[in-house]
């Protein structure tokens, strides 16, 4: 049974502001309720952004399979032998669940700079390393 409370007894709620009563008493519960749900679904108790960044590289790294079937696709833009660092345009790159764009990568041996130059097509794999993403290994696409 339903039941559509507008005034609770006054006993209860003598301390409660009276705009809280006026109109229906469940509107502000309903938000409530909705915007709890939605910070839950957001970020979920007990989890914080340091640890799902750990969790995910580790379960990239155990779900990797080897070849270059695992192999990300990429264009190089640029190279920097100087800084250790490459910029490539690359399709989605799945061991870390990351979505096609353009970026800098750190590599994890700069000789591999040296074979490259920009506009090569090429597939690499990369890491989460010390929070930054890592070209492990990278090779002319055939």
């Amino acid at each position: 049974m339903l039941h559509s409370f507008h005034r609770p007894d006054e006993r209860l709620c003598a301390d409660l502001p009276e705009h809280l009563f006026q109109g229906n008493v469940m509107k502000p519960i309903n938000s409530l309720v909705l915007a709890s749900v939605a910070i839950a679904v957001v970020y979920p108790v007990g989890a914080s952004a340091d640890d799902n960044k750990e969790h995910g590289s580790a379960q990239a790294a155990k779900q990797q399979p080897a070849g270059t079937a695992d192999m990300a696709d990429g264009e190089v833009r640029k190279v920097d032998k100087d800084n250790k660092k490459i910029t490539l345009k690359h399709g989605e790159i799945k061991s870390l669940d990351m979505p096609p764009m353009t970026m800098v990568f750190r590599v994890g041996d700069p000789g591999m700079l040296d074979k490259l130059q920009a506009g090569d097509k090429v597939k690499f794999k990369a890491t989460i390393s010390d929070g930054a993403i890592v070209v492990t290994e990278i090779q002319h696409a055939r």
